[in-house]
């Protein structure tokens, strides 16, 4: 039973130091840009304009 790594031994740094698995803040990070590229996609879907139909002349 070694125990739990922490971060400070793996010395994270660029994106690594916000997303990463090691950490329950690195953790937390990557579930909230998950759930805000979900909602994201849903609201973009949801407020895109209708195309119109075309209006044929007589």
């Amino acid at each position: 039973m070694g125990g739990h790594e922490t971060a400070g031994q793996h010395q994270l740094t660029g994106i690594a130091k916000y997303f990463n698995s090691t950490t329950l803040t690195g953790r937390r990070n990557c579930v909230i840009a998950t759930y805000g590229t979900i909602l994201g996609l849903i609201l973009f879907f949801k407020f895109k304009p209708k195309k119109q139909a075309a209006v044929a002349e007589k």
